[in-house]
Parts: structure tokens; sequence; C-alpha cells
């Protein structure tokens, strides 16, 4: 028996990092997507073990079945339809069956709170039953487009689908597809599976890659929004790594030294994470209004990238790219953590028009 499943990666058009301390944030998914493969063994195939493979970074692990339920023999059984949380003690239980297998290189460790979050998402939907995971991806490890949200939405549904505890529509051209009650228990999943990798996650990463298109999100509550004008975004990949938790935790530690002044940085982000969604949903009749749109888009976008940097999460290499970008007038933006990463830049319709001779 084998199920496939997919999930997007994300942008965050505004409110990073603000929204983990209640501001609003907005997101949009992205057409990069992660894929997971489950697939459990016949009677036949006598195999006893829990295989994961990581295709794109050639890694590969597998446990006796046995194995497993003897380290967490003591933390009773959990229901797929009842989301738990992971405590520290199963965490570092977990970790250590990871380490076990001893081939994740030291320059990747972020890796490990991935595949310690597998095998809690795992054991809690399907107990000790041997199978093969196979995860691939388009989206880059580290880059703020949402590659660990993927990995944990994506799993969640996978193992959803072999569960008691989804109902899925079979009539979709040969897919299943979710129904909202099913949506919502895999974004609940794959928030548990944040929380183990990223530590405390807004939630707004897995949400958007669970439902998709572009959201508003606030203190978990979702919106989704609808455009009535295409809005193109360029992608710019800093290609420098960097730890989202430990970016999380440093905004933090700042908030706490100046609780006033960043309570002042996340009301001025709730504001405008606010108006991008006003913007983005209001009608644009005609060329003009569309570049007025655009225009406050750009507006806005650089007034929360000021705010990015009063917190502490810009990178040399973001800089540099918004020196490239700002010589040819066009607006740009970290997105998710900072630290490096991906950059937006709004690509306004004008460019894009062919003038007529």
């Amino acid at each position: 028996m084998e199920v496939r499943a997919r999930a997007p990666g994300k942008i965050i058009l505004s409110g990073e990092h603000a929204v983990v301390h209640g501001s609003t944030a907005v997101a949009a998914s992205i057409d990069l997507h992660t894929y997971v493969s489950l697939t459990f063994p016949t009677n036949s195939d006598n195999d006893d073990k829990l295989w994961l493979h990581l295709d794109d970074m050639a890694l590969h692990f597998s446990w006796p079945v046995g194995r497993i339920k003897e380290a967490l023999s003591e933390k009773g059984s959990h229901a797929p339809s009842s989301p738990k949380s992971c405590s520290a003690e199963t965490i570092n239980i977990l970790a250590a069956l990871v380490e076990e297998q001893n081939v994740i290189p030291e320059a990747n460790i972020t890796i490990g709170a991935g595949v310690t979050a597998f095998l809690w998402l795992y054991t809690c939907i399907h107990g000790y039953k041997p199978a093969m995971v196979v995860v691939a991806s388009e989206l880059p490890l580290g880059s703020g487009l949402g590659s660990s949200a993927a990995f944990s939405v994506s799993l969640a549904a996978a193992l959803l689908a072999l569960s008691d505890s989804a109902n899925l529509d079979s009539t979709q051209q040969g897919w299943l597809s979710f129904g909202e009650k099913e949506l919502e228990l895999v974004n609940k999943w794959a928030f548990e599976g944040e929380k183990i990798i990223h530590g405390k996650p807004s939630g707004i990463d897995n949400t958007v890659s669970t439902y998709g298109n572009m959201i508003k999100f606030n203190s978990g509550e979702l919106t989704r929004l609808k455009s009535n004008t295409p809005i193109k975004m360029l992608i710019t990949n800093t290609n420098v790594g960097r730890n989202t938790k430990a970016l999380v935790a440093g905004v933090s530690e700042r908030t706490v030294r100046h609780p006033t002044a960043m309570e002042a940085v996340f009301k001025a982000v709730d504001s405008i994470s606010n108006e991008v969604a006003t913007i983005i949903q209001s009608p644009a009749h005609d060329d003009i209004a569309a570049t007025e749109k655009e225009d406050k888009l750009e507006e806005l976008m650089e007034m929360n990238q000021g705010l990015l940097q009063c917190m502490g999460v810009s990178h040399a290499s973001i800089e540099t790219v918004l020196r490239t970008t700002l010589k040819y007038k066009l607006a740009s933006k970290l997105t998710g953590a900072g630290g490096g990463g991906c950059v937006l830049t709004l690509l306004p319709t004008q460019l894009f028009q062919i003038r007529k001779s």
C-alpha cells in the first residue's frame, strides 16, 4: 500500500518575526513543493524496519521498529485524531535514535531536528509499523521558503491519508483530496513537527503550506485572501544559510531588553500587514489603478524591511540585494527568518508590458 503527498513552499509578504509576537502577517504559497511517498510493506516483504530516505541529500535512515518501541515504551500511545506536543524528554530520546544512525554531516545538524520530527509524527499516527518513507523537495533548505513546513505538511498528509482519521475524496482525477476537517488535522500535526524543528514557530509557514494560495494570519487565526490582479515577485536566494530557531530567539531576546521599543516595532508591522492585505484584495479596474496598488505595496515592503532591520535579522548578503534592486528602482525585502536566505523583489506590471510600435 502506497500514498504520495506534496505541499508547497511559501513566501512572507509582510510580518515575519513580528507574527511570533502577536502581529499580523501575510503569506503566499509558491509553485515549489516537497514530496513524500509512504509505503507499507506486504507480509511477504518480511521487513521489520522503518526506513526514511532523504533523496536530495542522499541520506538514508533505518530503525528496527522494536528499537523505536523500546525507546518510547513509557511514553504511552497516541491518537492520530488528537495532535500532541512532543515533550523535551521525548525529543531527547528521539534525537538519540537519530544520532545512532551516524549519517548526518555536522554542517547540517538542523536536518537532525527534521528527522526527529519525522519519528514523532510517524509514531504518533502509525505507532510502530514498518514502512518506507521517501522525501524529495524542490525547496532549498534554510532559505526562508518554508522547506521545513512543506516537509512537515506533506509528511502529515501522507501519514494521515493511510490512517483511520481521514476521509478523502478520490474523485479528483486520481488525486486524493482533503476536506476542511482533514486539512485542519494535517495543519495541527505539521505544527507539532515545526515546533520540534524550530522551537517556537508562529504557525504561519505550516498554515500557508497546508491551505495554499494567499493568507492573512494572526495568532492562529487564518483569513484567506483573494487578489483580483496578479502580483509578480522575484525571489533571490542569497545562498547564505541560517538557523531559524536562533534568529527567532534573537528577536525574543531583543524584545526582553527593549520591550517598549520592540512593542512599537511589532505594532507597526501589524499595521503594515493589514494594509498589505487590504491592498491585495482591492480592485484594479485599469492600468493606472494597478500601478497605484503596486506603488503602495513597494512603500510598505520598504517600511517592513526597515522594521526587520530594527529587529536585527538582516544580513550583509540581503543588503547587497537591496542595493542592487534599488539601482533599478525596485523595492525588496527579506522573506522568512532573515540572516541570509531569500529576498523578495516586487516586479511592477509595467516591466512586462510590451510597447506597441
